[in-house]
């Protein structure tokens, strides 16, 4: 079966509300759809790379290509790891968490995007919550990074529910306009600090090679159990921002 060449695809991080997983072909679709229907007010551009821009059925194609790309390349040294959103079984958006050499720096980045009818109802926080908890109490990481453009409020505030600090400016050209993005960082120990969302993760323990882990790190992702805030099972189930 699928699972037993990628394990990924048993991975499953569950919050009151949401699931995050990888998704079927039909979901995936899905996903596409949403985002052809808009993500943000078309006078703004939240992402580094201005996707959205794309007519209706090409920033489709792009969200799709753009996830079997991420599938393809992945490596234990450099991983994206693109989660569709499902609130109630209705794909909602997605949520991504990648890193560069995890095994050695322990650091990851997170990016997301919600579909314009699902935003302002608190899902883009506790879809950040779900990652977290996947990269330090699942993973056993050291510190998270992310980053979102100055005039990126519910970015921003989403981030600082979550025990982010500056972490100094980066200045790009954005659709031929200087852009200011902000950076963010999370140390593990804000993060126990301000983690308030239960979580559970389903299907981890096969998948620990494709994050670059190996079976030592099961002694640290052991510890992370037992910290407060989530629980973790590793049982096996059959069943730049934003930019695709």
């Amino acid at each position: 079966m699928l699972i037993d060449h990628w394990p990924l695809v048993g991975l499953r991080l569950s919050t009151p509300r949401l699931e995050l997983r990888l998704p079927s072909e039909d979901e995936l679709a899905e996903l596409g759809e949403l985002a052809a229907e808009g993500i943000h007010e078309p006078d703004r551009m939240p992402f580094l790379v201005p996707w959205t821009d794309l007519p209706p059925g090409d920033r489709a194609r792009s969200v799709v290509q753009h996830h079997w790309l991420r599938r393809g390349n992945w490596s234990p040294e450099n991983w994206a790891l693109n989660l569709v959103v499902f609130a109630h079984d209705q794909v909602v958006g997605l949520q991504t968490i990648a890193a560069r050499d995890f095994a050695m720096l322990r650091e990851v980045s997170t990016a997301s995007w919600l579909g314009a009818r699902f935003q302002r109802q608190g899902i883009g926080t506790e879809m950040r919550a779900a990652v977290l908890h996947l990269a330090f109490a699942g993973l056993n990481a050291l510190e998270a990074m992310s980053g979102a453009f100055e005039d990126n409020a519910s970015s921003f505030t989403v981030s600082m529910k979550h025990g982010y600090e500056l972490d100094g400016v980066e200045r790009h050209v954005v659709r031929g306009q200087p852009a200011v993005m902000r950076r963010l960082r999370l140390t593990r120990a804000r993060w126990e600090m301000h983690q308030h969302v239960p979580v559970s993760i389903v299907g981890l323990s096969s998948c620990l090679p494709m994050f670059g882990l190996s079976d030592d790190s099961r002694a640290g992702l052991q510890e992370a159990t037992r910290r407060p805030g989530g629980v973790l099972s590793s049982a096996t189930t059959r069943s730049r921002p934003g930019e695709p």
